[in-house]
């Protein structure tokens, strides 16, 4: 009996993220519960067309949903999995662990145009607001647009843990980031379908300087996280 109890536990066992999904033989992409060690389960969208499996923590498509939101949603996520949607700060700390991830950025412009940044991150927990850590150094055709720091907190318009002592720049810039300055990237910012006229109100837009410039609010975005590769044995 013992020995029944621990296979149906094991059966019943929940995978950690998208990637251990990925790896057990799920291959279509979709929303599915996970339970990431010393966490609740949650529900989280699922990309398996990208190679290894992905867990999506932000995306970016239409506009339907509000990013101006204060720290407690940032923290609990907002949106709808199947469209635009913010997974909750709490629960990519849990997917994390501190360990190291890749987070995968997929950015696209008005004209049909895309681009992709990767870099290696942790994440720290609500005590440290969430620092996000850079343990590597980008991947890609992109610069560096987080700015020259290796930690960066998360800030909201309700919570400023930004390193510009005259600016709250989540309140600035209409979303909660991990900003350092105001001007080097917000993909969290206000959603635009077609260029503002007003300089003001372009800034507000989500943007990825190093791409496009500060000015250009971009169609959409997409953020998701896998775990790093282990360094190879030598």
């Amino acid at each position: 009996c013992a020995q029944l109890a621990g296979l149906v536990a094991r059966a019943a066992k929940l995978p950690e993220d998208c990637h251990q999904l990925f790896l057990a033989g799920q291959q279509s992409s979709g929303v599915f519960q996970v339970q990431p060690a010393g966490s609740q389960p949650f529900k989280v969208y699922c990309d398996m067309t990208t190679e290894g499996g992905w867990t999506v923590i932000q995306r970016r498509t239409d506009g339907s949903v509000d990013f101006d939101q204060l720290w407690d949603a940032y923290k609990n996520g907002f949106g709808d999995l199947h469209g635009d949607f913010w997974l909750g700060l709490e629960k990519i700390h849990h997917l994390v662990q501190e360990g190291r991830y890749n987070l995968l950025i997929e950015l696209e412009d008005w004209e049909g145009n895309s681009q992709v940044v990767q870099f290696v991150f942790s994440l720290g927990g609500e005590s440290s607001a969430y620092m996000l850590n850079l343990l590597g150094p980008l991947s890609g055709e992109l610069e560096n647009a987080i700015g020259d720091f290796r930690q960066l907190p998360f800030s909201t318009r309700d919570r400023d843990h930004d390193l510009k002592a005259d600016t709250n720049c989540a309140k600035h810039l209409s979303g909660g980031w991990w900003f350092s300055t105001c001007g080097h990237a917000n993909l969290n910012g206000k959603y635009f379908r077609s260029i503002p006229r007003q300089r003001h109100e372009r800034k507000q837009g989500i943007f990825w300087k190093t791409w496009k410039g500060r000015y250009y609010p971009l169609k959409s975005t997409t953020m998701k996280i896998q775990p790093a590769a282990l360094e190879a044995e030598p």
